[in-house]
């Protein structure tokens, strides 16, 4: 018999999945305590979750985040360092949040591992320097956020779908931390980190009987106590499909989010059918959404879709990135998707293929202590059947294409879904307009707002030119800049990869010499050099050599001052007005790169280039400020990078004239 006439083989059932049942126990005070023997490895886990209802924060919103950072702090019976010196000797792993803690260890541990666990959670030691440090924190990180658009898009969207006054809907701004005590943190945690909805789930490498002794002796003395009760109105959504537009300046791409609140729980019947419906269309790598706007259109470095589940109201989204160019085509391309799974029946092999997927990612989880752990929490929290995890294949296989369609037009509501563009007004909101679509504006924190300027026309006499000349002389005066020989720049940053603060260096020459690093101690984590020869990057120890446009379009930023050469440029033309970090700004475009300069006071606030970079074509801002006049020249002291995420560069030293040799060119 030939190979290819051989029958092919017929599919087994489906495999079966068998999770320990837990042995349970409940506390006078209500916790609830599971405990799964499994003595596979000498390994235990302990998993406290308080299974409380959302509440809102209102004007001292960031509170709970707050206690979160300060649980774990030491407690009134242990130092931060000594309680911290503890875990890591027993090289365990404790994590604590207002929601409960996490602790694991070797199972030879686990007695004080637990001892540890019900002290930090149960008697934290709140102190003003540590609130003061945490909250410090927070601060710093909003500040960071602040321009940051996908930060934006994520507040407004949240905001928006719920209601600023919803749980689920309100932020936490710098106003709101101010607010916010160290009384208002201790009062947070006594009324919230309570026994009612709190649950214990054990599993590892211990028995029964010592376990709930144990337990019985840490937990047994936390005061019985209830959570508040609160209600809050349903969240609505939209009458119509609409845009809901929020105007970032700044914006490089633009944020999209189409989304509507759904009722989800996990043990509705359309719980499996919505969950591969989601994957269908934007869940997987070969999803509708992603192998439309990524693979086919490459305006995206991926799009994607969620539906959230459980016992409060939650949301379906569709998202993604894309340059501010294709904006318009994105979303037309978002709606065509969703309408797609809406009116057509997904084929046999499409689904058989994502159920695939799904299932085998559900057996690669079945043997983790932390996914058994969710899976006990969630029967008991959830109100799930016992079998509902053996049961989970085979629930998921039975998923037909009609359940697909059904579910897909009760929870992807696109005639009721906002369209939540957050992204550069000027150059999106007039292909947008074509869509006829209604298009309401909103500002970074979701208030309802006029639709920003696109254009602003250009004053008779400016031009690119005197914009330029302008430049010159509010740094200086052309006798003073022309000058500077060479200048070096020296300063520090972080990003979110480094432990540590990053050293940065810039010095440049007259004669169209630079090198720029950024270095951690003595590693160049990042080098560029442009010299006689020509120009290279090095990068993570991979040194690349410069050719064409790129050697040419870093050979022509190779100078202190640049507009001393683009001011002898002819064809260039004010392309616009727009602001830039609050101010007005004229626009100067030459070929890739853009310049901006404030109206007002003349210097550089902006530069934007756009490169090709893994078929996708991306747009690098530079944001100029901190204005400082160094030896009858004003340099910035601040140079924020957009990066994929924002660097920004705090510069300590500036020499003009000096420090600088042709061996930094090497």
């Amino acid at each position: 018999m030939q190979a290819q006439d051989r029958p092919q083989p017929k599919p087994g059932n489906s495999p079966v999945v068998n999770i320990k049942k837990p042995q349970t126990f409940v506390l006078a005070n209500g916790m609830k305590v599971l405990v799964v023997e499994n003595h596979k490895l000498p390994r235990v886990s302990f998993n406290l979750t308080l299974d409380n209802a959302p509440f809102a924060e209102g004007n001292k919103k960031g509170v709970d985040e707050l206690t979160s950072s300060l649980i774990g702090n030491g407690t009134k019976k242990t130092t931060k360092e000594a309680f911290n010196e503890e875990i890591d000797f027993y090289g365990a792993s404790l994590n604590f949040s207002s929601q409960g803690a996490y602790a694991s260890s070797l199972s030879k541990y686990s007695g004080r591992i637990l001892e540890l666990l019900a002290e930090g959670a149960l008697q934290p030691n709140f102190t003003q320097a540590e609130f003061d440090k945490e909250k410090a924190k927070l601060v710093e990180g909003l500040k960071a956020d602040e321009k940051s658009v996908p930060a934006i898009e994520s507040r407004v969207v949240d905001a928006l779908a719920f209601g600023k006054n919803h749980p689920s809907g309100e932020f936490t701004t710098e106003e709101t931390l101010k607010n916010v005590t160290l009384a208002d943190v201790e009062n947070n945690y006594k009324t919230h980190f309570v026994p009612e909805n709190a649950y214990l789930v054990v599993i590892g490498d211990i028995k029964f009987k010592d376990t709930k002794a144990a337990v019985e002796k840490l937990f047994g003395k936390w005061e019985k106590k209830t959570q508040p009760k609160e209600t809050y109105p349903t969240p609505e959504n939209v009458s119509k499909l609409q845009i809901n537009f929020v105007d970032v300046p700044n914006a490089v791409q633009s944020e999209i989010t189409l989304v509507n609140t759904v009722n989800l729980k996990m043990n509705d019947p359309d719980f499996f059918p919505a969950v591969i419906a989601n994957q269908i269309l934007g869940g997987d790598f070969n999803s509708y959404l992603n192998m439309n706007l990524r693979e086919q259109h490459a305006w995206t470095y991926g799009a994607s879709s969620g539906i959230g589940s459980g016992k409060y109201v939650t949301k379906f989204k569709a998202s993604s990135a894309v340059r501010n160019a294709v904006t318009d085509s994105a979303v037309v391309e978002f709606i065509k998707e969703i309408k797609r799974i809406r009116s057509e029946k997904v084929s046999d092999e499409v689904l058989k293929t994502v159920k695939a997927g799904y299932i085998g990612r559900f057996v690669m989880q079945v043997e983790k202590p932390q996914a058994v752990a969710r899976y006990a929490l969630n029967i008991e929290t959830e109100n799930l059947p016992a079998d509902f995890y053996e049961k989970y294949i085979q629930t998921i296989n039975s998923v037909t294409p009609d359940e697909i369609l059904r579910v897909a037009n009760k929870y992807f509501l696109l005639n009721n879904m906002r369209i939540v563009i957050t992204g550069k007004g000027s150059e999106v909101i007039l292909g947008l307009e074509k869509l006829n679509i209604p298009i309401s504006y909103f500002d970074k924190y979701a208030n309802p707002t006029e639709k920003p300027t696109l254009k602003k026309e250009v004053p008779a006499g400016i031009t690119a030119k005197s914009v330029f000349n302008n430049y010159i002389k509010a740094i200086g005066g052309e006798k003073n800049v022309t000058a500077v020989k060479t200048i070096a720049m020296f300063g520090s940053t972080t990003i979110p990869q480094a432990p540590s603060p990053l050293s940065f260096t810039s010095k440049m020459d007259a004669k169209g010499k630079m090198m720029v690093s950024l270095a951690m101690g003595t590693m160049n984590l990042m080098k560029q050099v442009v010299n006689e020869k020509g120009a290279y990057i090095e990068q993570q120890g991979q040194k690349k050599t410069l050719e064409g446009s790129d050697l040419a379009d870093m050979k022509a930023g190779a100078a202190p001052f640049e507009e001393l050469q683009l001011a002898k440029k002819d064809g260039l033309t004010i392309d616009r007005i727009e602001p830039v970090n609050g101010n007005e700004a004229y626009a100067i475009k030459d070929g890739k790169t853009t310049y901006f300069y404030d109206t007002k006071s003349g210097l550089k606030v902006a530069k934007s280039k756009t490169a090709e970079q893994g078929g996708q074509t991306i747009t690098q801002t530079t944001n100029f400020g901190d204005y400082k006049e160094i030896k009858g020249v004003k340099v910035p002291f601040n140079i924020i990078q957009n990066v994929g995420f924002e660097l920004d560069i705090k510069i300590s030293e500036v020499k003009i004239n000096e420090d600088v040799t042709d061996k930094d060119f090497l």
